[in-house]
């Protein structure tokens, strides 16, 4: 087995962080599965396209034969799981693809690992990991008090939240059923440079920069917790590197904040960053909009396992982090310039409603 591992869904956000963190800061080979979807965007790794010892493979996890072609050609010793259908807002109108990739496709991707992993040398076997990254609203929604820890009840709320808990099942299945040394990691809500701008933060950001409207869901008062995506990426090594199959690791910043908050904390760093904004201050703009479907009130997550166990701590504070972003965001005109050319331009999603959602 080569020092290298499969990464999929690495043109994503998460994804793509993970790949420049590790050529940053790792030996090994990469290579990178994506579709390329709206979501996926090589842009995001023109700093390490060039390098030796990292591939791009444009292709689907649900095309069981390729996933297999690239084990068998690369013989990885991890696969590191993040494509997926991410959006809430996209689920409500279209939860179809939901479900095919978030659940089928980790299925397809499964089946593949169980036969490759099963067909290495006897010796080798015990080293391979498969790496699967989930979410926090698997478990639904909290109350004003309390914190997700990996001990909690299932209850997703959004077609999407269901197909990612219906993929972790699948994964803990593996794991109990056919031996297959799993690993799963559910996070808090990121945000940080190279992020869709579908997202709350850089909605929120090129909406206050260019004097659009700020919506801001309900009340404004639904809770959660923020993870800087290079802390997320770093835990996610450390589970890889150290953590221990079969088991569960949720991934937090300690750093709650209501939505209304967050939108009021970029439009100060917008206004510092941006002195003489026709349209300042930024927090004129607010827009209370109607909820969405099935909004979660509160997400909180216990990390105190990732922490005590593989020794994780967040780097960033909430207010670190979001000067970065923000920074990040006013100065990438580049990248923003091409994600926009795509069909996706900053409108309302996730207004799909039926007969019983709430």
């Amino acid at each position: 087995m080569l020092d290298s591992i499969l990464v999929t869904g690495g043109a994503g956000f998460i994804g793509s962080c993970f790949v420049r963190q590790w050529l940053a800061e790792e030996q090994g080979g990469l290579v990178n599965l994506d579709k390329l979807t709206y979501a996926g965007n090589l842009d995001s790794l023109a700093d390490v396209q060039d390098r030796p010892n990292y591939q791009f493979v444009q292709g689907d996890i649900c095309d069981r034969p390729l996933v297999a072609g690239l084990l068998a050609s690369h013989r990885p010793r991890a696969i590191v799981h993040f494509a997926a259908e991410s959006h809430v807002d996209r689920s409500i109108d279209g939860p179809s693809e939901f479900i095919h990739t978030n659940l089928v496709g980790t299925f397809e991707l499964l089946e593949a690992a169980r036969a490759y992993w099963s067909a290495l040398p006897a010796d080798q076997q015990p080293r391979f990991r498969f790496l699967h990254i989930s979410t926090d609203e698997v478990f639904g929604s909290l109350g004003t008090s309390g914190a997700f820890t990996e001990s909690t009840a299932y209850a997703p709320n959004s077609p999407y939240s269901a197909s990612k808990a219906g993929s972790d099942h699948l994964v803990r299945a593996y794991f109990h059923t056919y031996h297959l040394p799993v690993l799963t990691t559910n996070c808090t809500n990121n945000y940080g440079p190279y992020q869709f701008p579908e997202k709350l933060i850089p909605l929120v950001i090129l909406n206050a920069l260019e004097g659009k409207p700020l919506p801001v869901y309900g009340d404004g008062l639904n809770v959660r917790d923020w993870l800087f995506v290079e802390d997320h990426v770093r835990a996610i090594r450390r589970v890889l590197e150290v953590g221990r199959p079969g088991e569960v690791y949720n991934i937090g910043g300690r750093s709650e904040r209501t939505n209304l908050d967050v939108v009021r904390g970029i439009c100060r760093e917008v206004d510092r960053l941006r002195p003489g904004l026709k349209h300042a201050p930024c927090e004129s703009l607010i827009k209370f909009v109607a909820d969405r479907p099935g909004h979660d009130r509160r997400y909180a997550m216990d990390p105190s396992k990732v922490e005590n166990e593989l020794g994780w701590r967040a780097r960033e504070s909430f207010e670190s982090g979001l000067a970065k972003t923000v920074a990040w965001y006013l100065s990438a005109s580049k990248w923003l310039e091409r994600v926009a050319s795509g069909s996706y331009q900053r409108e309302r999603l996730g207004l799909s409603r039926t007969a019983g959602t709430r």
